[in-house]
């Protein structure tokens, strides 16, 4: 997703109008909802719904958390694109030359009420790529003694897709997730490539197994609208054109991982203290294990009283 960093600096007109699409689910009936806002520079479409729900509708239903873009709990469509409500400025969808802001919940999932949808399909798929680390060892693995070796290079090789806050955008801009409920979705799929691409992770043979009898893989469409919606700059598109490339090697039998990594051999144990040099003998009277074991004390009251 691209962002406009100028927009929290640009101050949005007065008053702004947000048009909510609601669902009540005791009545199953949905419609459309206009409430006016009076904006402020920096002003986020989140803050602007903390703002009706306080202000003038308490039965608006939403989901959020962190208000940081961290937890992916406020994830919305805004004018007809999935975006993240706290990372949205006011001033960037609704501007002055049209001041409104429609709000819908995402699409491709099940909605409860209002904007808040339901994420249980999603993480079902999410779960069934079994997203952690498989090892043969599996006391080590859930009862680790040491860390696992692994080097910057192989680190970059995954690191992009290990930021995924499973906030269901991609999901939500996919139109094969639209139209095929067996396709895993774009959110799953990355978070599988992520896993196949770690050096630690030890059994790839079982997931591009799994992967090749599930056939999502090759569902994709490549219309990287998945891509282009993230918050975190995730590729999802591109870690489903990898899987496709390794699923060929795979059954063409060119593939192999090319190191597994291996437990770190403890630390060598810590040698005692080396004695001083004579020339950097203490000075008379002072002792040097007091003083590692007392805190040092500072005169907080004479250093506030001496000031002018």
């Amino acid at each position: 997703m691209v962002f406009d960093l100028k927009a929290a600096t640009r101050a949005p007109p007065k008053v702004v109008k947000v048009r909510v699409k609601r669902f009540n689910p005791e009545t199953g009936s949905s419609w459309w909802q206009e409430y006016e806002v009076e904006a402020y520079r920096g002003m986020t479409v989140l803050d602007a719904l903390l703002k009706i729900k306080s202000e003038k509708d308490h039965s608006l239903t939403f989901r959020y958390s962190c208000r940081m873009g961290v937890c992916g709990s406020c994830g919305l469509v805004v004018n007809k694109r999935p975006r993240l409500a706290c990372q949205t400025q006011v001033a960037e969808v609704a501007p002055s030359e049209r001041p409104v802001a429609e709000l819908e919940p995402l699409y491709n999932f099940r909605v409860l009420r209002d904007l808040v949808v339901d994420f249980t399909e999603f993480f079902e798929k999410h779960r069934t790529v079994k997203p952690y680390m498989l090892r043969r060892d599996v006391r080590e693995r859930e009862e680790p003694t040491l860390e696992y070796s692994q080097t910057p290079e192989e680190l970059a090789e995954y690191y992009e897709y290990s930021l995924c806050i499973s906030c269901g955008l991609c999901d939500a801009a996919c139109p094969v997730y639209a139209s095929d409920p067996l396709f895993l979705g774009p959110q799953a799929l990355a978070q599988a490539y992520r896993y196949l691409a770690d050096s630690r992770d030890e059994l790839w043979i079982e997931r591009l197994r799994f992967l090749d009898a599930e056939g999502s893989v090759f569902k994709c469409h490549f219309a990287a609208s998945c891509s282009a919606v993230c918050p975190k700059m995730v590729d999802p598109a591109g870690a489903i054109q990898r899987l496709r490339s390794l699923l060929l090697k795979y059954k063409l039998r060119v593939y192999r991982k090319a190191r597994i990594a291996k437990i770190v051999p403890p630390m060598e144990k810590k040698e005692p203290q080396k004695p001083l040099p004579p020339e950097a003998a203490l000075i008379e009277g002072v002792d040097l294990k007091l003083l590692e074991e007392e805190k040092p004390v500072i005169p907080v009251e004479k250093l506030i009283t001496s000031q002018p």
